[in-house]
């Protein structure tokens, strides 16, 4: 066999391997995707309580995952034990008594942090809680307004949801400029316009469900949730690359750690939240929906 013959043998062997690795990581994705996806839909339609639970849960894995990122950033072994009571005390008062309390447990939570770590890393501690803390409350603020809680909910889920998928693909598919290669060299702004894309697409699906909503808002509304979510990721592989660490955790096949995953809708359930009390404090979720 000759020397070229080999060389183009052993490429195509490479290009084989590096196929069949693409395929078992994108089919690792999709069943934890459609795994994690179920379990979070199925506690959403169970009730508030079911789905503050889970909320909880993920909550502290997510805890347990920044003391993991920020570790060698600073922080006394003291600082997950706070973080995590933090929180889920947040949490529960969030689901039990009211939003705007389960906030001020956050502040007392974030200020105690503070003293502890007053000498070793304090803002990224008090940062961990609130990071946390915050789009948790998000969430179960909206899902207890009602009647469009759960619809509310689903739909920053679908936005973020959709966007990951179409951000990754096009991104696989399409590739071209880096959008941000400093902090998430895989990144693509090819990436970023199939991400916007798939939103407006949400936008539609939930418009042709939703009587009387406007679809001009509704789109706004999902354009914007989805560019968020995407701003959310770039923020958390931010956090990542400043402590020199690839994933929060390796919890999820494929994916990384929940702080992977839940990067979108950290940043979109507060935006969301945001919007709905800006337009209707009284009923957020259907404001959200509504624009009224």
């Amino acid at each position: 066999m000759s020397k070229s013959r080999s060389s183009l043998v052993g490429v195509a062997v490479t290009k084989e391997k590096t196929t069949n690795r693409q395929i078992k990581e994108l089919q690792r994705r999709t069943i934890s995707a459609l795994a994690l996806g179920t379990c979070a839909l199925a506690a959403l339609f169970a009730g508030p309580i079911p789905f503050g639970f889970l909320v909880l849960l993920v909550a502290l894995v997510m805890c347990w995952e920044w003391g993991h990122i920020v570790r060698s950033g600073g922080g006394t072994d003291w600082s997950f034990i706070v973080h995590g009571l933090t929180v889920s005390a947040a949490i529960l008062v969030a689901m039990f008594v009211s939003s705007e309390l389960a906030l001020v447990v956050l502040v007392v939570g974030g200020a105690t942090l503070l003293v502890i770590n007053s000498d070793n890393g304090p803002g990224v501690s008090v940062l961990g809680a609130l990071y946390v803390g915050i789009p948790a409350i998000s969430l179960i603020c909206l899902r207890s307004s009602q009647p469009y809680g759960v619809t509310a909910v689903m739909f920053i889920f679908a936005v973020v949801w959709a966007g990951d998928i179409a951000a990754f693909l096009g991104g696989r598919q399409i590739g071209g400029v880096k959008l941000y290669p400093s902090i998430s060299p895989n990144k693509t702004w090819a990436g970023l316009v199939s991400a916007v894309g798939a939103s407006i697409l949400v936008g539609i699906v939930f418009w042709s469900f939703l009587t009387d909503a406007p679809l001009l808002y509704l789109l706004a509304c999902a354009i914007g949730l989805g560019v968020v979510a995407q701003l959310g990721d770039l923020a958390e592989s931010a956090l990542k690359r400043l402590f020199r660490v690839k994933d929060s955790s390796d919890l999820i096949p494929g994916h990384g750690g929940f702080m992977d995953r839940m990067d979108g809708i950290v940043a979109a359930a507060c935006v969301a939240l945001a919007v709905g009390l800006m337009i209707n404090s009284e009923a957020p979720a259907r404001a959200l929906l509504y624009g009224s």
